[in-house]
């Protein structure tokens, strides 16, 4: 309890569902759990980029401290998410037939494309040859919300392939509701 203008203040951290809700002041609050919106962050003078604050704040509320990190499958960006995400995918491949095409190009795609990363204390990610390499990000990073996880991109590259995605279902007269 703290004092806040001469009132003791409860907080309260009660988990429902998939993310958390928070009581203060005796009024509920959801706490957002899932990765949403984009946010363009520069990358400092030793590889360093900060992860958005919108983004850390989902991190800490689903407890992720290590992040799966692995070179998506159709776009040129880096998927990352808490272990949960890699645990979704060998889920998939325990499930079928080991010696099967699918379920081995599935391991080369998650395992051999993946790595483990960490935060600093400042919640900046290291900008590593792997990024670079797979998504040609050079001075800015694109973090991108994926609901589950989240994706790193070249900023342009971003704004290019979003702005394709919206073209193509207006024209195949898709709406948004």
């Amino acid at each position: 309890m703290s004092p806040v203008g001469g009132v003791l203040c409860l907080v309260l951290r009660v988990r429902a569902g998939f993310g958390g809700w928070y009581v203060y002041r005796n009024r509920l609050y959801r706490v957002m759990n899932r990765f949403l919106s984009h946010a363009t962050n520069r990358i400092d003078a030793k590889g360093r980029v900060s992860v958005p604050s919108m983004f850390r704040s989902v991190l800490s509320a689903l407890d992720i401290r290590e992040l799966y990190c692995f070179q998506d499958f159709v776009f040129p960006a880096i998927s990352a998410g808490g272990p949960e995400l890699l645990d979704r995918f060998e889920r998939q491949i325990s499930g079928g037939d080991p010696f099967s095409p699918q379920v081995n190009q599935m391991s080369l795609l998650i395992h051999g494309g993946g790595v483990f990363m960490k935060l600093d204390q400042e919640g900046r990610l290291m900008v590593t040859d792997f990024i670079r390499d797979f998504t040609g990000i050079t001075t800015e990073v694109t973090f991108v919300g994926r609901a589950d996880h989240f994706q790193l991109w070249a900023p342009q590259v971003f704004l290019e392939t979003q702005a394709a995605a919206r073209e193509e279902r207006r024209l195949r007269g898709l709406r948004s509701d």
